[in-house]
């Protein structure tokens, strides 16, 4: 007889006893979904500092506030993969979504608004980054450099922000999709 993918079958006889493997396609499914926002984070951070230290493009602290909301998304999918009961998939995936959201609309303020401003100081991203003295701890990656509209430059003819709504939107795709299968395991 076959044996279906994810199945042990037991014969006995007269009786037949199907039992199915724990941690399945789902987990498979949810293990894939928050390594990639791993991943797809990391890479981003990493093209930031790229283009920060070898490219010369300082950025702005609405550019500094959405590379600390990649890293907050590392940190939720890295939750989500230690976290291995249904309960806890499902609150890093909300978490994630909830970060992407939030770094989409980082991203088109920064776009929309802040580009379009000479000063950032006094906004939401400088009082955060005044808050939480990650300047001070780690300048290197996180000490803004540049005013909004010096900062708004563009990588292949795309505004850098909205490469970095891109990225959170693709980010809360697959959050939707860890979602959806952390809810039905």
């Amino acid at each position: 007889m076959s044996q279906p993918l994810g199945e042990i079958r037991f014969d006995t006889p007269g009786r037949e006893v199907r039992v199915r493997r724990a941690g399945g396609t789902r987990a498979r499914r949810l293990d894939a979904c928050f390594a990639l926002i791993v991943v797809a984070c990391l890479g981003a951070l990493a093209t930031a500092l790229t283009s920060q230290h070898h490219f010369d493009m300082d950025p702005c602290p609405w550019c500094i506030l959405q590379r600390v909301i990649f890293l907050a998304i590392v940190l939720a999918a890295i939750l989500g993969l230690v976290w291995r009961r249904a309960a806890g998939r499902v609150v890093s995936a909300v978490l994630i979504l909830l970060l992407a959201l939030s770094g989409m609309a980082t991203a088109l303020w920064q776009h929309f608004v802040a580009a379009k401003s000479s000063s950032c100081g006094l906004s939401f991203a400088d009082r955060f980054m005044t808050a939480t003295h990650l300047p001070t701890l780690l300048p290197s990656v996180f000490e803004p450099r540049a005013s909004c509209a010096d900062a708004a430059v563009n990588m292949m003819s795309i505004p850098y922000a909205l490469w970095g709504f891109g990225g959170f939107v693709c980010i809360a795709l697959v959050a939707l999709v860890a979602l959806a299968s952390a809810r039905r395991a």
